[in-house]
Parts: structure tokens; C-alpha cells; sequence
């Protein structure tokens, strides 16, 4: 009689996709994998936080915004003075955790287990995720150079192995490609947003 295997790590996150998984507060942590930044507040002697990410297209900022509200948070867009969008939360003490994980002294820093799970990679294609060719490119913070290696791990230990690119310059990023590891990203991130700019800039195999 054949034992049934137990599901490792990598199938079980192939398994799920961004749709299927419930929301939660967590899930933006993708932000912070891309360009995005923790604030800590203390307001009224209470320890608060704040996410906010600037992106290139409005429809990123509109469609991180319902990830936002859909955790329970609530979400706020704008415009920087280069008049790019801005999607922030409101300060909010169910942040503090996440801020404080992520942030050593004033660098940013990515945590030592953190794994990409499939609302995080959602969150983070959106905010800074692009075809290239018959590749795909994850954005990275082109001012926390520190973090790169580590989400570069943490993408190889989630079954995605990239390819750490253009750390010397102002785009760094991580190349993801090949058929099999585009598809884990696929199948991971779900569908695009309804918008035609949103659907040529989806990962696709």
C-alpha cells in the first residue's frame, strides 16, 4: 500500500491562487517587496503605521487600493509632486508589526522567513511588475540595495528562482524566466485587473 506524500511548501503555494486565498492585512506586505515604504507613527502615545507606494500607472494605484480595503484597511490615493499616483493606508495600529519587521533603524529590511505567498505576489506585481520580452520583471527599491539578495532568496525558496538585474542602475529588479517558473508566477498572481494597460503588463507564459 503507497503512503500519500505529504504537499511540500512549493505545491502548496502553486496550488492556491491570489482569488482563492482570503485577504488579509499581511498581503501587502508585497508593497514593501517592491518600492514601497513602512512609516511608524505614535499618535496619542499609541504605536501606528503607515504603507504607501508610488507607481507609474493609475491603475496600479486603484487596483492595490481594493487589495487595501478588501484586508479591512482603508485606502487613500494621490499624487506625488512628479504627478505620479500614490496609494497609501491609513495609519493604523494593525501595521505596527508589519512596519517594525520591515524596517531596521531607518533602512528597510526584509524579514528572515518571509515567503511570498500568493496575495503578496499580487500586490507586488502590481505595484511594480513587467514583461520583458518572454521574461518577467518584479520591481525591486532601488534605495534599499540591501534587500534585493534577500527577496531574491526568498523568491528561490517559494520555487520562483530569479534573476537579480540592474542593481548598478535607477530599475533594479528580479528577471523571472522560463516556462515553468512564468507559470508558477501565473498561476500564483491570478487574474489582471480589468484595465487594457493592466492586462500587457500581466505575466503571462
Amino acid at each position: 500500500m503507497r503512503l500519500r506524500e505529504e504537499p511540500t511548501l512549493m505545491s502548496q503555494l502553486s496550488f492556491f491562487s491570489a482569488e482563492s486565498v482570503p485577504p488579509a492585512v499581511a498581503d501587502l506586505t508585497g508593497i514593501l517587496a517592491a518600492p514601497g515604504q513602512a512609516v511608524l507613527v505614535s499618535e496619542s502615545g499609541q504605536r501606528a503605521a503607515r504603507l504607501s507606494v508610488v507607481v507609474d500607472r493609475l491603475w496600479r494605484a486603484e487596483a492595490l487600493a481594493d487589495m487595501i480595503n478588501e484586508a479591512g484597511l482603508t485606502a487613500e490615493i494621490a499624487r506625488t509632486d512628479e504627478d505620479s499616483p500614490l496609494v497609501r493606508t491609513d495609519v493604523d495600529e494593525r501595521l505596527t508589526p508589519i512596519a517594525a519587521a520591515w524596517t531596521r533603524g531607518a533602512v528597510k529590511t526584509v524579514p528572515p522567513q518571509w515567503l511570498p505567498g500568493p496575495r503578496e505576489l499580487r500586490a507586488w506585481t502590481l505595484a511594480a511588475g513587467y514583461p520583458e520580452a518572454d521574461r518577467y520583471l518584479l520591481g525591486l527599491d532601488p534605495h534599499a540595495p540591501d534587500t534585493h539578495s534577500a527577496l531574491a532568496s526568498a523568491m528561490m525558496r517559494i520555487g520562483i528562482a530569479p534573476t537579480l538585474i540592474g542593481t548598478r542602475g535607477s530599475r533594479p529588479a528580479l528577471r523571472i524566466s522560463g516556462r515553468r517558473r512564468l507559470l508558477r508566477l501565473v498561476e500564483n498572481v491570478g487574474e489582471p485587473p480589468r484595465d487594457t494597460e493592466a492586462f500587457s503588463m500581466w505575466p503571462r507564459t
